[in-house]
């Protein structure tokens, strides 16, 4: 059921309008004039708003202006007995959807506030659409660590500089990269992306620098590698820490050299890659262990980002809900919920293991789970361990 607020200092307009609008299936909240309308707005989501012009306190123009300030993308009708054509194109250009003259006419105000709710629609489904396309989701946060990371990549991404991206599962490393990418002279190329972890090691060095013909027993046909794919552009190596000694040396001299040979193969190929790595592993000491190459950790630390932890960076919290309550609700069709101040710091109070990623699900699970306005309540039940 989709919610309207009409505004209008005149009580029997307000009545007349919201009888026929709740006959046809809207739900209606009522204000007497722009300051009590302005709270309301503020307190609950409304798909379209009918505001009179001349009111006591605030008047139609300057709700609307307000209104337009903090919630651009909701249509408001403008409805007026004293009105003119100079009042309608200066309301308009404010951002007004329409303007109706009083008394107005029914069907005309019916089809009006159905326009009016398709439009919404159709900017919600837009939104969804440009976020789902867009190349490289925001760095969302305003602490001193993630202004630095977004200094950092400022000054790095133009050059070819390699960088190795350190941090826990679930910061964010992998984002790291890809703005890294987009803001570099590459980005036009591909960003390829491998996660090292995820491959098994005898498949590792074919999944990097491809196979022949016949190499070995599934190797049916002739396979292009990870490295060639990225020719010109950039790869990106996830959880490099993971990758077998064999393969660190053959990915040492690909660096070193600009050229790798594929599995099978006895012919040298050349790449201009530029590479990024990550890991949650501490590669020095896993070079003590004797895990990990200290003349690859060199070649791949150039420069070094590292991306911190949700607990060290807990005053993003705020940014990072908002910003998922706008996406998760966008990707579901509903209205944005709210979420108040207490249930915020509840959220701050939690111990963030999974960092953001863990932040993101959590939000997600509110959102199914709450009602429109998500609490400190809700937080403890849904969150919080129980002690």
């Amino acid at each position: 059921m989709s919610n309207i607020l009409i505004i209008d200092d005149e009580k029997a307009i307000r009545k007349t309008l919201s009888e026929i609008l709740s006959y046809e299936g809207y739900k209606i909240d009522e204000a007497g004039d722009g300051e009590e309308g302005l709270k309301k707005v503020k307190e609950k989501e409304y798909d379209v708003i009918l505001c009179d012009i001349k009111m006591p306190k605030i008047d139609g123009i300057e709700f609307l202006e307000k209104t337009k300030e903090t919630n651009p993308d909701i249509p408001i009708i403008m409805i007026s007995g004293h009105g003119t054509i100079e009042t309608a194109v200066e309301a308009v250009k404010k951002g007004a959807y329409d303007y109706i003259s009083k008394p107005p006419d029914l069907n005309r105000l019916l089809i009006t506030i159905r326009n009016a709710m398709d439009k919404t629609t159709l900017v919600a489904e837009t939104k969804v659409l440009k976020r789902k396309v867009s190349k490289v989701q925001e760095m969302v946060g305003a602490s001193t660590p993630i202004h630095k990371i977004k200094e950092t990549i400022e000054k790095v991404a133009p050059t070819e500089a390699r960088i190795l991206v350190t941090g826990e599962n679930g910061v964010g490393k992998e984002l790291v990269a890809r703005w890294v990418h987009e803001k570099s002279n590459r980005a036009s190329g591909a960003l390829v992306e491998v996660n090292c972890a995820a491959i098994p090691s005898e498949l590792i060095e074919s999944e990097l620098f491809g196979h022949e013909k016949g190499s070995f027993t599934s190797a049916v046909k002739q396979r292009i590698g990870k490295f060639e794919q990225a020719n010109g552009g950039t790869l990106f190596l996830d959880e490099i820490g993971d990758m077998s000694l064999t393969a660190q040396a053959k990915v040492l001299r690909a660096l070193q050299e600009g050229k790798i040979t594929r599995v099978g193969g006895d012919k040298d190929i050349n790449v201009d890659v530029r590479v990024i790595a990550a890991t949650n592993k501490d590669l020095l000491k896993e070079v003590e262990e004797k895990n990990f190459r200290l003349d690859l950790y060199h070649r791949l630390s150039v420069i070094i980002i590292h991306v911190p932890s949700l607990n060290e960076r807990k005053d993003d919290i705020p940014l990072l809900v908002e910003k998922f309550l706008v996406d998760i609700c966008g990707d579901y069709g509903i209205a944005k919920k709210a979420i108040d101040e207490d249930a915020i710091k509840a959220l701050q109070q939690h111990n963030w293991t999974g960092n953001i990623r863990e932040l993101r699900n959590v939000v997600e699970r509110l959102i199914i789970l709450s009602g429109k306005t998500i609490t400190q309540s809700d937080v403890e039940n849904y969150v919080l361990p129980k002690k």
